[in-house]
């Protein structure tokens, strides 16, 4: 099967291109911006007849867009993962054989839901910033092109290559830098949140198995449990090996659909994992259960039933094993 790939130097797009690579049933064609790819083709300023040129060439039975942008201005975040998706669907459809489309989407499409709940596939969407407004624009376009389409609402992606503006890429980072200056410290922001951490090699296995599927419209792609982002964190402490304590900020994780704007003052906060003074209560301490500013505390997890039955996928890397392939990673760093 002859497969364009979109998006392979990104997070997500590298272990797509690995895992896609050691099927020898699959014959993959790589096109994107770098001197890397096969064809050179940037997504957010070429044209759909240029596109569609292209395909016609390559004849690809499936395209895999993984190409768009996490963080930037609003403007960069339109570009890359809206006027880019619309671009990608109409070369498909003026292509000659319209290939089948797989299109990675986020759970930051769906926005605030309400806590303890797994949030499904049909639940109304309603995203809070940018990004998520840029990505369920594309989705949107992808579901409304009459093509042959999937689009795998992806929830919070951890692992080995995992972007240094990231959570888990930032305290790993963070971890590294104290353990060399022997700093006791290490800060982040809060952590008080519930997110669905999903492997990044789990994620590349269910873009192939969409690939491959008869599956069409939203499939949500997560680990279908809620994990708290202060214990996640601590798996990765613990990998670490440092015996610190983690200073949380009084400001709630940048998820990536609040991402792109000021990031907050660096203010006193909760510490991890117990290292507070005895009796002590940081500045603005605030109940267990409650984000900054009063705010609900933010929840985010997958049901994953659709992806289970349509794509016969399930995770495959605990998150302990995923967050210790970012320490390793992140300690072999030069």
């Amino acid at each position: 099967m002859r497969v364009l790939l979109l998006g392979a130097d990104g997070f997500i797009g590298r272990r797509v291109t690995d895992r896609l690579l050691m099927d020898h049933e699959l014959q993959v064609t790589v096109l994107g911006r770098r001197d890397s790819a096969d064809i050179r083709f940037d997504l957010t300023t070429g044209s759909p007849g240029a596109l569609a040129r292209f395909l016609d060439a390559v004849a690809p039975q499936v395209v895999i867009n993984c190409a768009g942008a996490t963080y930037g201005s609003s403007r960069t975040l339109i570009r890359s993962n809206t006027l880019a998706v619309a671009t990608v669907c109409e070369a498909i459809r003026r292509s000659r054989e319209p290939a089948r489309l797989v299109h990675v989407g986020s759970a930051a499409e769906y926005g605030p839901v309400p806590g303890g709940v797994p949030v499904s596939e049909q639940a109304e969407p309603r995203p809070v910033g940018p990004y998520g407004v840029s990505k369920l624009a594309g989705t949107e376009l992808v579901l409304a092109s009459g093509l042959d389409a999937a689009v795998l609402r992806v929830f919070d992606v951890v692992g080995p290559g995992a972007p240094t503006a990231s959570l888990f890429g930032r305290l790993a980072e963070g971890l590294r830098r104290a353990l060399e200056r022997d700093e006791a410290q290490v800060r982040m922001p809060d952590l008080s949140g519930y997110r669905d951490f999903v492997d990044v090699r789990d994620v590349a296995r269910a873009i192939q198995a969409a690939a491959v599927s008869a599956a069409t419209g939203v499939v949500n792609i997560g680990s279908g449990h809620a994990v708290r982002a202060r214990d996640a964190a601590q798996l990765l402490v613990r990998a670490s090996g440092f015996e610190g304590s983690i200073v949380e900020e009084n400001r709630q994780v940048l998820l990536p659909a609040q991402a792109g704007g000021p990031v907050g003052d660096h203010l006193p906060g909760h510490h991890l994992p117990g290292h507070r003074p005895e009796g002590h209560r940081p500045e603005g301490h605030r109940p267990e259960g409650r984000a900054a500013a009063g705010e609900p505390v933010p929840w985010r997890q997958a049901d994953v039933r659709t992806a289970r039955d349509r794509l016969g996928w399930r995770t495959q890397v605990p998150l302990e094993e995923s967050l210790g392939d970012v320490w390793l990673e992140t300690a072999c760093r030069v």
